[in-house]
């Protein structure tokens, strides 16, 4: 007989061998006790959840000649060839494979027929997700109303790729993430039976690698089974998985926080010398400084002996929480550049160095703080409106990240400068930038808004208001358009970048200076005086 995989070897047989879905299988197991199976499940849930077992055994339990509390008894001659795939009345289909249109329509097709030896004919669609658009509305139908002897269960990993009228017609399961408590239980069963001697540390190792999947886990194990020795600890698990010692990423975490690029550089001389797959490496530091901010805020963690958690302590007295999230969110923009480099060394290795760099960390903050202005700027419509801004030291700025050109060859820097040219200098009297921000109306072909705003005059009602005066008066034409939403915007804004401050704008209108009431072709006939452009009414 060949060779079988562990997780395969000891997939559960029954709903109390699957672990850490409790919920489910007591929901199950109730159902048919009382005979209340449905016609349509979802099993929803991450990779080596148990998803397929569970379905597995539910076929087998509808199907049992000889049931005991909702489970299958695995004996009887149903159970044994649904066991050894014998039985054509339970059809596994693989809808990543078999997704269209005719897959679904032979099964249509088969429904039809009575089962040969079982109670029930049962399909079990594993990622069903993957469905065409086509396959789906062929199953709707007979998903609604299938025979009563035909039962579908329907397996995914990703239930939000499905038709909103696929999940209605289906009672959902979702399966969580395995526990590393239970994990570390179900592989101790596992070597126990197949003589293993493991560590408890390495034990810790591989549920804590295994994201909560338990075929994960079973499959780490059965790669360090293979290498033919008796015993497994956590080295040998490391040096198979590439994943660095904790003792490395310790090293680096230290340098990072403490700003010594020379530790960090021989640090990761020795961890890429020894074959340490980079994405590994990454993922652990990460995890490192995730564990560290747990550990300050806690004081409390798991999976580290008593010499690891003391290195986590000390680093934890002298970094701040808000240092921590922020190397997480740092460390993880950086593993993702490295995912889509073809240089992966050269990125890393420049990552790390950069985070070691004190001038680049202040460097970056200042970058921060000019791209937040820039932002701010450009936040206007009008282009020109940078012209506008209260003189910003930007130069100064500027400099200091020049400074750090040796890491980052920052090209922002002449941006500002040029900026820094153009912008002009703005006096703190309302009255004297005023005529300016009319002017710029104009170059920027904010022609309507320039006519009506030209002879007016600008006075400071309070710290967050500016009156606008019409000597000349204004038409009933131009106060429709000054008071249009839009507009009042359009100069708030112009007034809110010229004082440096969010500003309001009120218009103030003298009884004695309204002009006379025009019609609408008169209004349009003196903006056009006034642009100086030509304009003929056509009757």
């Amino acid at each position: 007989m060949g060779y079988t995989a562990l997780y395969r070897k000891f997939r559960p047989l029954t709903f109390s061998e699957i672990v850490g879905q409790e919920h489910i299988t007591r929901t199950l197991r109730n159902q048919i006790i009382a005979g209340r199976v449905g016609h349509a499940y979802l099993f929803n849930g991450g990779r080596g959840t148990g998803k397929t077992s569970a379905a597995k055994i539910l076929a087998r339990a509808i199907n049992c000649l000889n049931p005991k509390d909702g489970e299958p008894c695995n004996e009887c001659e149903i159970c044994q060839g649904i066991m050894k795939g014998s039985l054509t009345d339970i059809v596994e289909m693989d809808a990543a494979s078999n997704n269209s249109v005719e897959d679904i329509r032979d099964i249509r097709e088969e429904v039809n027929f009575l089962p040969t030896k079982a109670k029930y004919r049962v399909y079990i669609i594993d990622e069903v997700h993957m469905l065409s658009t086509g396959a789906f509305n062929a199953l709707l139908k007979t998903l609604e109303e299938p025979p009563e002897h035909v039962k579908f269960i329907l397996a995914t990993t990703e239930p939000q790729k499905l038709p909103a009228t696929i999940l209605s017609r289906c009672q959902r399961f979702d399966f969580k993430r395995i526990s590393n408590d239970n994990i570390i239980k179900r592989l101790k069963i596992v070597c126990k039976q197949s003589n293993i001697e493991i560590t408890q540390e390495a034990l810790n190792t591989i549920a804590v690698l295994s994201e909560g999947a338990m075929r994960d886990a079973l499959s780490i194990l059965e790669r360090c089974v293979q290498e033919g020795e008796n015993k497994i600890d956590e080295d040998k698990i490391k040096d198979l998985l590439g994943i660095p010692k904790i003792t490395y990423i310790n090293a680096i975490v230290e340098s990072i926080i403490k700003y010594d690029i020379d530790k960090a550089l021989n640090t990761m001389s020795d961890a890429l010398k020894e074959g340490k797959d980079i994405t590994n490496f990454i993922w652990e530091i990460i995890k490192y400084v995730k564990d560290i901010l747990v550990y300050k805020a806690s004081n409390k963690l798991d999976l580290y002996s008593q010499e690891e958690l003391k290195n986590v302590k000390e680093i934890s007295k002298v970094v701040s929480k808000e240092k921590l999230i922020n190397l997480v969110y740092q460390l993880s923009e950086l593993e993702n550049d490295i995912k889509w480099s073809t240089q992966k060394t050269i990125v890393f290795e420049a990552g790390i160095i950069k985070l070691c760099s004190k001038t680049i960390e202040n460097s970056t903050n200042v970058e921060d703080r000019i791209d937040k202005i820039e932002n701010y700027l450009k936040s206007n419509k009008n282009t020109s409106n940078i012209e506008k801004t209260p003189k910003v030291n930007i130069q100064t700025t500027s400099q200091k990240i020049q400074d750090t050109k040796d890491f980052n060859n920052i090209e922002k820097s002449k941006q500002e400068n040029n900026i820094t040219k153009k912008t002009k200098k703005l006096s703190n009297k309302i009255g004297e930038y005023w005529p300016q921000i009319v002017s710029d109306l104009k170059q920027s072909g904010k022609i309507v808004l320039y006519t009506n705003l030209m002879n007016t005059k600008a006075v400071e009602i309070n710290d967050m208001t500016l009156g606008i005066q019409f000597p000349d008066g204004i038409t009933s034409f131009g106060r429709t358009v000054l008071e249009k939403p839009e507009n009042i915007r359009e100069i708030s804004n112009l007034v809110s970048l010229a004082c440096g401050k969010e500003m309001q704008i009120k218009y103030i209108y003298e009884n004695n200076n309204i002009s006379r009431k025009t019609t609408n072709e008169e209004d349009l006939q003196n903006l056009a005086n006034k642009s100086n452009i030509p304009f003929n009414i056509i009757e």
